[in-house]
């Protein structure tokens, strides 16, 4: 096998150095478009073909000139870069003759359109993986930052227990990290090379698809010719869509954690208020800062999934080998839509502010401790726990009854709320918590510093956790940059 050199098989003598500049310019103008990726796919079947005898090397460098100036020719400002096949071969054949036509054996617009589409869209997966790390790296720092910050955390809308805030956002971290594993495992579904499938079961020409495949930076071919267009062409799409959907869907949620703040007098996270940026006041009301990050961002969010609701729409109840998925802009437009809302997702949470004073305020003046006091008579004193429940149940109706706050509530009145509960159970019973043990089964932090559940915010799991977030973070950057570098490499050829 003959080597590459200049970007361009040594073959082509003058001309290598001509390609070169050529597909550098195209990268740098036009971008890795259609255009661009019609043109690396003439270039490695003219490789290839004359490599294997079936393309006479004679013809390899007018072929080769007219590559070049179809591609430079299309990187000229305003210049046309035809993104199908008969518009795209008719160029080359003014620019090098009928014989350029001789490159489309054992290849139609089929399989050529099927393998720029997945080129195209395995970068715009890269770029929604990058862009994902970035941000999840922005969250796992923050939950590192605030693993001892106390803060009500909700069920149904409600205040249910008090948590480590970072370990809460570790929480909304391993859903992201899902989502950049459903990330990998498409892409290697899509990092598959169709050429030379032709229509949709192969030719009589012996086109090396292996071969095609590495040079176009393809891990691997689609293995069934038939599949290669057909079926997987028309499934992907609907993939990915699902992908950015998830996505969406918790970039959502913990926006709209931090939205409902907003509805109290004191909320106890929030914005910087930089106004026109994050904040923006009311033209009437000048006490209002209208969080204007948050909600722009969760528009796009919603924008963004009905464009992934498109996939499904266009791939369900059609026949093999319709054009209505596949379409690369649109699918294109759905992915990069995800990355620009993960970049103002990842600006929300470098803004964020956090008061824990507020937060711990806001504990103590609700009963969100309020189980913890059937666990611990549970678990040091054999209380039954629906027993116990109904002694904490009972606690917190006397204390919302009585406006008494959780750390300023009687001793001697939870003894007697005790006795009364436990009466059918063991009426000899008294309260077996002294006054300081029920104070402190009351107090929020003390409840997080004592929880010993694996995956619990206690400092100990927290501390494994935030190291294995942060590995995890470093090979999802080490596979994207792997990925990226393996297709650059295959465009230098």
């Amino acid at each position: 096998m003959l080597k590459m050199t200049c970007g361009y098989h040594k073959l082509f003598t003058g001309v290598a150095l001509m390609m070169a500049c050529s597909w550098g310019m195209a990268q740098k103008n036009g971008g890795r478009d259609q255009f661009f990726w019609l043109g690396q796919i003439n270039k490695a079947s003219a490789v290839i073909n004359v490599d294997e005898g079936l393309l006479d090397r004679d013809k390899a460098p007018q072929i080769a000139a007219g590559i070049v100036k179809v591609m430079a020719d299309g990187d000229q400002p305003g210049a046309l870069r035809p993104a199908r096949v008969i518009e795209f071969e008719p160029l080359l054949i003014r620019a090098a003759g009928q014989e350029a036509s001789l490159l489309h054996a054992g290849r139609s617009s089929q399989d050529m359109f099927a393998t720029y589409r997945a080129a195209i869209m395995r970068e715009n997966l890269l770029d929604l993986a990058e862009q994902l790390t970035k941000a999840s790296e922005t969250l796992v720092r923050l939950s590192e930052k605030h693993a001892n910050t106390i803060v009500p955390n909700y069920t149904n809308g409600i205040a249910a227990q008090p948590n480590s805030l970072g370990h809460a956002w570790l929480g909304h971290a391993a859903g992201f990290e899902r989502d950049a594993q459903r990330i990998r495992e498409a892409y290697a579904r899509i990092d598959r090379s169709p050429m030379g499938t032709t229509v949709l079961n192969g030719s009589s020409w012996p086109l090396n698809r292996t071969r095609m495949a590495h040079y176009l930076g393809f891990e691997t071919i689609v293995d069934n010719a038939y599949d290669a267009s057909q079926i997987s062409a028309s499934e992907y799409p609907v993939e990915v869509s699902a992908i950015v959907t998830s996505i969406g869907l918790h970039a959502g949620h913990f926006i709209q954690d931090i939205m409902s703040q907003y509805g109290q007098v004191r909320p106890w996270i929030f914005l910087v208020p930089l106004r026109f940026v994050n904040t923006q006041i009311s033209s009437a009301m000048p006490q209002k800062q209208n969080p204007i990050l948050l909600t722009e961002t969760r528009r796009e969010i919603s924008s963004t999934l009905a464009l992934a609701m498109g996939p499904l729409m266009r791939a369900h109840n059609i026949t093999p080998g319709m054009q209505d998925p596949k379409e690369e802009s649109s699918n294109t437009e759905m992915v990069q839509s995800a990355v620009q809302f993960m970049k103002r997702f990842d600006r929300i949470l470098n803004a964020l502010v956090v008061d824990p004073d507020r937060a711990l305020e806001e504990l103590n003046s609700d009963w969100t401790a309020s189980q913890e006091l059937a666990d611990v008579l549970m678990r040091k004193y054999k209380v039954p726990f629906r027993v116990g429940h109904h002694f904490s149940s009972d606690i917190v109706n006397h204390g919302k009854q009585h406006n008494i706050k959780p750390l300023d509530f009687p001793y001697a009145e939870a003894k007697r709320i005790f006795k009364e509960a436990i009466k059918d159970f063991d009426p000899r019973m008294e309260l077996p918590m002294s006054e300081a043990e029920f104070k402190s089964t009351l107090n929020p932090i003390s409840i997080v510093q004592n929880r010993a559940t694996v995956g619990g915010p206690q400092a100990s799991e927290m501390k494994r956790m935030l190291a294995l977030a942060k590995d995890k973070l470093k090979a999802q950057q080490q596979w994207t940059a792997e990925k990226r570098q393996k297709i650059n490499q295959a465009m230098a050829l």
